[in-house]
């Protein structure tokens, strides 16, 4: 029966490919579904490319085993912060003022924006470095998975999840991606539902206040408003996931690609509620881990194993018909932050790169050149994967690089006009410093990374305005072409 509702779920994936390649003729139509992408499909795009397998494997089961209920101020920042405020407050600026500067990426926005082709050099260079290992490191959980469940080997299985990813998405492109993303969606909405209900009707929970006194009566601070590790480590874990997605290249591609202002209200209502359900789920669950294990964590070869904490609950408290069910919310959560992961990187070589030193070959090759990149990126993310131990800590920082690197600028140079090109440069270049060089520095120690990457997205805020108030001004006509003559009266 498992083989047949994977099977069923790929068929259906690959026809989806398949009938979105005879709407992909332009980069535009490839990248961003031609800027028409209606509010539910955006909303869903949103919210899958944000929560993927590394969420249920293993994060929520980690971060609730030490926090406990106090985990659930990462639902608040995520549904918020993460995505609410990031719908109201950037969807509508960003895709006015890419259109306006004619940019479809994050490097060509910080190019046009700033006037500096290397910047955008740049830019597509740390979007490609940091997404690889990233991407690997969802096709080693998915492998993992699929390894545990269908006693498929973990090659085999990387292998069949890569094919699947490059079918659909060398076909179709973004409007692929995102019409997938919608089926998938919802896949992942009805499995947290159902995961919740049997969840809570399990023996070792019994209901929502027993969990309460069970979890006080193995350690009260497990039910306090901060758990035991503290306000910092806490603090941190939602700067972290919350307002790291604002500058996130996968994530703000969905704002270039809405169709339309009128749009963006619905689709942030239904981003916001899938966002609010998604990460209940999973943190609600992931803080009940101790009921389910009161010996102590899971162990795998004697060895104690955070990843195991959720697929455990889920094999205790699910019927097996229903194991299936999260079986496909998980793939359908990876997959869709494959795709995405997949596009923005090689659009980073492609559009970004390529376009730069060769304009005219990838304007007329463009889509072609981009359907080869997204193989040749799985292969290179593959081939990664196999090779556990060189992505293990890379992967720990790619998030906060990423975010700290682009946030401050992306941000400032949506809303002031008064950012200069040195400004820029300061945060992407202080955003790329704290996270790689004081993870280095600290010797890549995990208990420290979530602090370190958060530092990383927060100190760029203050380090771009305080530099530009310095540095040499862009001239008004400049400022009228990106703002637009009325707003750049502010100059």
């Amino acid at each position: 029966m498992k083989f047949m509702v994977v099977l069923v779920y790929v068929v259906m994936v690959l026809l989806v490919g398949y009938q979105s390649m005879r709407k992909t003729k332009t980069v535009s139509d490839y990248f961003l579904g031609g800027r028409n992408v209606g509010p539910w499909v955006s909303a869903f795009a949103y919210g899958t490319t944000y929560f993927s397998a590394v969420l249920f494997i293993g994060y929520a089961g980690k971060i609730g085993w030490g926090f406990g209920l106090s985990s659930l101020w990462i639902v608040v920042g995520n549904s918020i912060l993460g995505t609410f405020l990031a719908w109201k407050f950037l969807a509508r600026r960003t895709r006015e003022m890419t259109i306006r500067l004619g940019a479809l990426t994050m490097p060509q926005f910080l190019e046009r924006r700033y006037q500096s082709v290397n910047l955008k050099i740049l830019s597509a260079l740390i979007i490609f470095v940091f997404l690889v290992p990233y991407s690997a490191s969802v096709y080693m959980g998915l492998s993992y998975l699929f390894e545990e469940v269908f006693g498929i080997p973990f090659v085999y299985a990387l292998l069949a999840m890569a094919a699947l990813t490059a079918c659909y998405l060398v076909m179709g492109g973004y409007t692929a991606v995102t019409l997938t993303d919608l089926i998938q969606g919802l896949v992942m909405i009805f499995g947290v539902v159902a995961m919740l209900f049997f969840v809570v009707k399990a023996p070792q929970v019994g209901s929502i206040s027993a969990a309460f006194t069970k979890l006080h009566e193995i350690d009260p601070k497990l039910v306090h408003p901060i758990g035991p590790p503290g306000i910092v480590p806490l603090a941190s874990l939602v700067v972290l996931t919350s307002l790291g997605p604002w500058g996130l290249p996968q994530m703000i591609q969905k704002f270039y690609a809405i169709k339309s202002e009128q749009a963006i209200k619905p689709a942030m209502v239904v981003s916001t509620s899938f966002a609010l359900i998604i990460t209940f789920g999973a943190y609600f669950t992931g803080s009940l881990g101790r009921l389910f294990f009161p010996d102590g964590m899971p162990q795998i070869n004697g060895v104690p194993n955070p990843d195991v904490i959720i697929p455990g609950i889920i094999s205790t408290a699910l019927p097996e018909a229903f194991q299936v069910l999260i079986l496909l919310l998980v793939l359908a959560a990876s997959m869709s932050t494959l795709a995405s992961l997949v596009l923005v990187a090689s659009s980073s070589i492609g559009i970004d790169l390529l376009g730069t030193v060769a304009p005219e070959f990838a304007k007329k090759r463009g889509v072609a050149v981009m359907r080869l990149l997204c193989m040749l990126f799985i292969a290179f993310s593959v081939y990664i994967a196999i090779r556990p131990n060189v992505i293990v800590n890379l992967m720990s920082i790619s998030w906060g690089t990423i975010a700290g690197a682009f946030l401050a600028p992306y941000l400032y140079g949506l809303f002031w006009p008064k950012v200069t090109k040195a400004g820029a440069w300061a945060g992407v270049l202080s955003g790329l410093f704290i996270s790689v060089g004081i993870s280095y520095f600290t010797g890549l120690h995990s208990s420290y990374i979530p602090l370190i990457s958060s530092l990383a997205i927060v100190v760029p805020l203050a380090v771009v305005p305080l530099v530009s108030l310095i540095t040499e001004k862009f001239p008004v006509w400049h400022m009228e072409k990106v703002f637009g003559a009325t707003d750049a009266k502010s100059i």
